[in-house]
């Protein structure tokens, strides 16, 4: 379910009512964690889904890009919260999956089917933890 709004407000308007409540209570929570991702240009759609944070990587070959820290997106089955940071010890939303609630986790990325799913504290600590990653340069692809 690739979107192909161009604004945030736009993404949320076309989402399905139960979708709606999700998603804007994860984007509460987001912004909560990090709040120095409220300027504008920190907020933005990349690839159908919102993102949270630019983040410039560049691999060992030589290609190069942008990405976000956080994307938060509605997919077909669920919604999908991508934490791509990793620390010493590898990916965090892999590392804390068992603390995040009745969700499915993969290396980076969280999927849930209602926000009564998630544990939304261990959610904010994981954000606030990618965040700084990031900023340190510890940001996985």
């Amino acid at each position: 379910m690739q979107s192909k709004a161009t604004t945030v407000e736009e993404y949320i308007r076309e989402l399905p009512q139960e979708r709606k409540v999700i998603i804007k209570q994860i984007d509460k929570c987001i912004r909560k964690a990090a709040p120095e991702l409220e300027r504008e240009e920190n907020i933005f759609m990349l690839y159908g889904m919102i993102g949270y944070g630019k983040y410039h990587y560049k691999y060992a070959s030589g290609r190069e890009g942008d990405w976000a820290v956080i994307g938060l997106a509605s997919q077909k089955n669920y919604v999908s919260v991508y934490l791509c940071a990793a620390d010493k010890d590898g990916y965090i939303a892999e590392n804390n999956k068992d603390r995040l609630g009745k969700v499915n986790v993969g290396k980076g990325c969280i999927r849930l089917k209602k926000i009564e799913d998630i544990n939304l504290k261990v959610l904010e600590e994981l954000v606030k933890k990618s965040i700084n990653l990031a900023k340190n340069g510890q940001f996985a692809m």
